[in-house]
């Protein structure tokens, strides 16, 4: 059983408001549990907030809530997964943080703007413009699940500091070969919330909502996807729900590479992580009008 890695996987609005529910029950945490750490240095890798109406009245944004995960792969520009930015109510508005702890930043703000969640989410994040795959959603064979955020360049600036991620060449995993991507270390990274826990109310995911990182293994290879051991007993951690459209790093030739986005995996999250890979003819020419390539 697979799930996509958002934290509104059942409804943009009913899941999105499971993610507050999940990111404020616990000291929020990120990733899984196991074999992770806080990701303070990556500062490229950031949260996608999303404001929306949920009562019926187009005119303001009632919610606010970070609801994926993503990367800076320029200096405007915000990598993320299709089905991120898909599907949500007509006046959604998307913006990116790059903040370690996106869930606190916004209990603060919370809590100096109630009712604004406009100003909520100004308060942690910079708005953006969302471009998804025109062909998305695509077949199980490649659903085209990759979108970008634009961004004013300057306002990103003025908040952080970041180093854009540096993406693959073409085909560059293919070229490994399974026993080059077999001697590769990975990483995770995201906002998103712990495996699963079992509790009196049953199953659960707590945390999010905080850039966390974790290593991961080469498991599989197909045409548009990558798919990655998340197994505890190997070292692995892993991705879960809110790490949607995040990083998975490599280091090809030297260069710590953005390889892969976190797209779907197990429900309880602990055992793979199925990612799309980057270096593919469909994600480069998608991802060619809005960034340099190498």
């Amino acid at each position: 059983m697979t799930a996509v890695r958002t934290t509104y996987a059942l409804t943009t609005v009913t899941a999105a408001a499971c993610a507050a529910v999940l990111a404020t029950a616990i000291p929020a945490s990120a990733i899984n549990s196991y074999n992770a750490a806080p990701a303070p240095e990556r500062t490229e890798v950031g949260a996608l907030v999303a404001t929306w109406d949920n009562d019926g009245d187009p005119a303001t944004p009632d919610r606010v809530d970070w609801v994926c995960s993503g990367t800076m792969i320029d200096a405007n520009t915000f990598l993320t997964a299709a089905h991120c930015t898909t599907d949500w109510p007509d006046n959604v508005r998307f913006h990116v943080s790059l903040d370690q702890d996106v869930q606190a930043g916004l209990d603060r703000a919370a809590a100096a703007h109630p009712g604004d969640p406009a100003a909520q989410a100004r308060s942690v994040a910079v708005e953006g413009t969302a471009h998804n795959h025109p062909a998305y959603p695509g077949p199980a064979s490649d659903t085209h699940d990759i979108s970008v955020i634009e961004l004013p360049a300057s306002a990103m600036k003025a908040r952080w500091s970041f180093t854009p991620a540096a993406l693959p060449r073409a085909g560059a995993l293919d070229a490994l070969g399974a026993q080059g991507l077999n001697a590769t270390p990975f990483l995770v990274a995201g906002y998103g919330t712990e495996e699963s826990k079992r509790g009196p109310g049953g199953h659960t995911h707590p945390g999010g909502g905080v850039r966390m990182k974790a290593p991961v293994s080469f498991d599989a290879l197909n045409p548009a996807w990558i798919r990655l051991a998340m197994t505890a007993p190997q070292g692995n951690g892993g991705a879960c729900y809110g790490d949607s459209g995040g990083p998975n790093f490599a280091t090809l030739n030297g260069t710590f590479t953005l390889v892969a986005t976190t797209i779907t995996g197990d429900s309880p999250c602990y055992a793979t992580n199925v990612t799309y890979r980057l270096d593919s003819p469909g994600a480069r020419a998608f991802l060619k009008p809005y960034v340099q390539l190498p």
